[in-house]
């Protein structure tokens, strides 16, 4: 579908945890399927096209599938002009065609049907392809309208490979249900109707939304708390929400006396989106019931059978997939947050000085990290700050973390010695009496001199360094002091560097989920971090923190952060 003499090569999303998840996605349906770029390169195919094609993943993807595959009766190659499917596929939307041929890697000519459908590649345009072997043409034409039981086989297997590569690619449950109504409406129903079971056996109408003309309208006034779930009503979606079965459902059948809140709602949804006819569907995980899915018709003529039951249940399974992802998901970043936050100390008051602090986890909510911050008096009356950074990504990272910080508490307050003698300490303890394996930190000491200045002194070990922010805007790095980071082992003596802080300025000390991009320089991040940080230096010390997380952290940070903001009194 790109142009002749076009260099082959792998899909941009070739190799990512994207590709290998859409390629999963992919497996699940029944025919040959692959995705195309928006060039009309190969992406990714499943393992049912290989075999249809005689051709490996290898010899697929990347290649232009146009030139590679799209052939007449007679094998020869088809002009870009006489190909329906590339004509299609640059109109942007779903179509399909009969009888027409790929080449496959055996030399032979494959007649075939086949569907396009065009989606999201996570904000690159993409076009699925589902190809079938035919014979003979079959009925083309169907009206978008049309009862979900009229679907050809391949529109069916189309449509739910759209929705499971959509639903399974967001971890979000709104931004799952926004998808799952684009992928149903206007296809099935005019009317969306969507019910969930909270974590407290609670249901919320959690979505109403209806199709006018290209324009979709939320309900909010039918959406909300609903009555609790009768445990024996016979109605449908008294039924769907307990898991019990599908049904079709009309206005009819809630016009008897309602035996439940529930049939109230429902009979109340029904007279205010005048929907004749609607399929229940339960919303269900692999563990539990979910919610249900109502899709209704108030526009089509055409009535929902028991026939369209099928593979409206089997939207909504893997509605029921991507919501329970999602809130498993939210439940561990749930449970990483507040173990970080606890492990995590307050900060002490000290007269004279600002300083706040602020740790954002990893954007998986399984990574707990290992940064962390501390701020602590000594027993000379100056302060100690630190911030460090324990190798790893997990469970044992934050228990190291936590190891790291309550023994350095320990060596600072009963040593009384400079930094770097405190973290040679430090690093002989985490080698012989932890299983952290390396870390990263500063560790420094903060105190106020006879002529009311403030004179910092430090020592790092293998870490960023810190940033200090003139009243004026004017930022440096305090590059002094640096020495090897913790756990190696290699015994070389640590140094010390000191430095008087100006009046009104601002000390940052942070970890490498700063300023760390992948694709990009060590030198791009501290550059980034320097200039936004020069530029907020007349911003209340919150807001200059909030603001400087907001504008530096990078879009695509895969790790954890924390940061630690000082600032001295405008004078001396």
């Amino acid at each position: 579908m790109a142009g002749p003499g076009h260099t082959p090569h792998r899909g941009p999303r070739s190799g990512t945890a994207a590709t290998a998840a859409l390629t999963g996605a992919l497996e699940a349906i029944g025919t040959g399927a692959y995705v195309v770029d928006a060039e009309g390169r190969i992406i990714t195919v499943n393992s049912r096209a290989e075999e249809m094609l005689a051709r490996s993943a290898a010899e697929l993807v990347g290649r232009d599938a146009h030139d590679l595959l799209h052939r007449d009766a007679h094998g020869q190659r088809l002009p870009r002009s006489q190909c329906s499917m590339r004509q299609a596929f640059h109109t942007g939307r779903a179509a399909q065609g009969e009888a027409d041929h790929f080449a496959r890697g055996d030399g032979t000519v494959l007649p075939i049907s086949w569907l396009i459908t065009p989606y999201d590649l996570g904000g690159d345009k993409g076009t699925l392809v589902v190809f079938h072997t035919c014979d003979h043409p079959q009925e083309t034409g169907r009206r978008p309208g049309a009862a979900a039981a009229s679907l050809s086989e391949l529109e069916r297997l189309a449509l739910l490979a759209e929705t499971t590569t959509r639903l399974t690619s967001t971890l979000d449950v709104d931004e799952a249900l926004r998808r799952l109504v684009t992928l149903v409406v206007p296809r099935l129903a005019d009317w969306v109707v969507v019910d969930l079971i909270t974590e407290r056996d609670e249901v919320w109408r959690a979505l109403v939304v209806h199709a006018d003309g290209d324009t979709l309208v939320h309900r909010e006034d039918l959406q909300g708390p609903m009555p609790p779930i009768p445990e024996q009503s016979p109605m449908p979606l008294s039924k769907a929400l307990r898991g019990v079965a599908s049904a079709v459902a009309g206005p009819e059948t809630y016009q008897r006396e309602p035996d439940s809140g529930i049939a109230v709602e429902q009979g109340r949804l029904f007279e205010a989106t005048g929907i004749h006819s609607a399929a229940i569907a339960p919303i269900r995980s692999t563990r539990e019931v979910l919610g249900a899915l109502t899709l209704g018709r108030a526009g089509h003529p055409e009535k929902f059978t028991t026939a369209d039951l099928p593979l409206i249940e089997d939207i909504a399974r893997r509605a029921g997939l991507a919501v329970d992802n999602a809130r498993l998901y939210e439940r561990q970043r749930k449970v990483a947050e507040t173990m970080q936050n606890h492990l995590l100390p307050q900060m002490p008051r000290v007269p004279g000085l600002q300083m706040t602090v602020r740790y954002l986890p990893a954007p998986d909510a399984s990574q707990v990290g290992g940064d962390w911050y501390d701020a602590f008096s000594l027993a000379d009356g100056a302060t100690a700050l630190a911030v460090g950074d324990v190798v790893g990504h997990d469970l044992e990272a934050a228990a190291g973390m936590a190891q790291v910080r309550n023994m350095l508490r320990a060596y600072a307050w009963a040593l009384r010695e400079p930094p770097s003698r405190i973290v040679d300490r430090l690093d002989e303890a985490v080698m012989h009496i932890t299983e952290v394996a390396m870390a990263t930190m500063i560790l420094a000491r903060i105190e106020e001199t006879d002529q009311g200045h403030w004179k910092l002194t430090w020592t790092n070990a293998g870490h960023p360094p810190p940033l200090l922010i003139s009243h004026d805007g004017l930022a440096r790095y305090l590059t002094d002091g640096h020495g090897i980071l913790l756990g190696t082992g290699s015994g070389r003596p640590r140094t010390d560097a000191t430095a008087l802080l100006p009046p009104g300025s601002t000390l940052v000390l942070y970890t490498d989920g700063l300023i760390e991009e992948p694709g990009h320089s060590l030198d791009e991040g501290l550059y980034r971090l320097r200039r936004h940080a020069a530029a907020l230096a007349h911003r209340p010390l919150t807001s200059f923190t909030d603001q400087l997380l907001r504008r530096v952290r990078p879009a695509a940070n895969d790790d954890d952060v924390a940061l630690l903001a000082l600032r001295t009194p405008a004078r001396p």
